[in-house]
């Protein structure tokens, strides 16, 4: 165990919820908890719900998003429990209030030292998602970003460098093998296959790599491409299966029924990772050049697949010097002309997958998870000198105090 910090709470979307920062998190905790070195992982739950009045001194370990009154009393439960460093998973939709800005009331309340990760920062923030950000920069004992393009943004900004701490988006420490040792578990076998995953939403571009597919099929009829993953689940309770319908209609009007399958379910990491394995090309065609973190990038990195990407912020990094090549935004003509060049020259894929795969090894999980444990020990240690009062357990806030 270590000398500082004993006992972590995590704020963020959490497993059974279906998104990006959920999956990052439920990683996060299982790698920490595999190291055994804390006595204590809690995760602070942003639910739908809201978090009933508590009583019998226990408390349900959420936050109701769209309840102000829930991050309030969240923060004072916390103040009032043994917990020595807050974790707070930052991105912008996640949480209540314009911007997401009912955090704040949590941060603000908050006694004890906090590392919030970033998963979203743009060049040009608008007026209110600034605000906020300020807001977030300034309660923050500690920032944690994702690569070296958002360590550089948030500098822009005006923040400390010192408050600043770079750990990559962890990615599964997997076996780097051969497509075809995986393609016949899943029955692919002399096909050649392109793949996507992640929540479908209109921003992914999956439109372009399908009006790109009938060119690719005619030089080589052996394709398939996969679209891995469900729907965003908040896109779909605003607009429901648009989009996917949408892409669906695409490979009918193309006659593509053949070349495009759709696996519309979460997939188990098991699972994911065999499709991974068996592509041959993975594509990340993103219609927004200020994304500066996806997972699904870090995880194709880590099977050592040949990647083609629109160049966006994370990308750019991610896949420089030879890692993956690039095709222009929105651009269907030139993923086809960086897919073809990948199918048809063997020795630039190998050579991709190498790079690839090699880069990847400096961030998987287990070495991820270290260094948010020394973090943590850092803001602990720190906390201590400057006295954060710790309760004891015994004199938790009383259920009366909420509502």
């Amino acid at each position: 165990m270590l000398a500082g910090v004993k006992e972590v709470a995590y704020v963020s979307t959490f497993p059974p919820r279906k998104c990006g920062i959920a999956t990052f998190t439920a990683d996060l905790v299982n790698s920490i908890t595999r190291l055994k070195k804390l006595r204590e992982q809690q995760v602070i739950s942003i639910d739908g719900r809201r978090l009933f009045k508590p009583t019998y001194e226990t408390v349900e370990h959420k936050i109701g998003r769209d309840f102000l009154e829930d991050y309030v009393f969240m923060a004072d439960f916390l103040n009032q429990s043994r917990i020595n460093v807050v974790n707070v998973q930052h991105e912008f939709g996640i949480f209540g209030g314009e911007a997401g800005e009912y955090i704040c009331a949590f941060l603000n309340r908050l006694k004890r030292p906090v590392a919030t990760t970033l998963h979203t920062v743009l060049p040009n923030f608008e007026n209110k998602p600034r605000e906020v950000f300020n807001r977030i920069v300034e309660k923050s004992t500690a920032l944690v970003v994702l690569n070296e393009t958002t360590r550089k943004l948030i500098l822009q900004y005006g923040v400390s460098a010192k408050k600043v701490k770079l750990i990559p988006h962890g990615c599964p420490d997997l076996p780097l093998i051969p497509s075809a040792i995986t393609k016949p578990k899943l029955g692919l076998q002399d096909k050649v296959v392109l793949s996507t995953f992640g929540l479908l939403s209109k921003g992914k571009g999956i439109e372009y790599v399908i009006a790109a597919l009938p060119e690719l099929v005619k030089k080589e009829p052996r394709l398939v491409y996969y679209v891995l993953g469900v729907t965003h689940p908040q896109v779909k309770k605003n607009e429901g299966e648009t989009y996917r319908n949408m892409l669906h209609s695409m490979v009918k009007k193309l006659g593509l029924g053949g070349h495009v399958r759709f696996l519309n379910r979460f997939l188990s990491k098991s699972e994911l990772h065999n499709y991974l394995q068996a592509s041959d090309v993975y594509i990340t065609p993103y219609v927004s050049p200020n994304q500066v973190s996806s997972g699904a990038l870090s995880c194709a990195l880590a099977a050592g697949k040949a990647i083609v990407s629109t160049p966006y912020l994370h990308a750019q990094e991610a896949l420089a010097e030879g890692r993956g090549v690039f095709c222009r935004f929105n651009d269907s003509i030139s993923i086809a002309e960086r897919i073809t060049e990948i199918i048809e020259n063997q020795t630039l894929r190998e050579s991709l997958e190498q790079k690839a795969y090699r880069y990847s090894r400096k961030f998987t999980w287990p070495l991820v998870a270290r260094e948010y444990l020394e973090l943590f020990e850092d803001l602990t240690c720190k906390s201590e000198e400057k006295n954060y009062s710790i309760t004891p357990p015994e004199n938790r806030l009383h259920p009366s105090l909420y509502g």
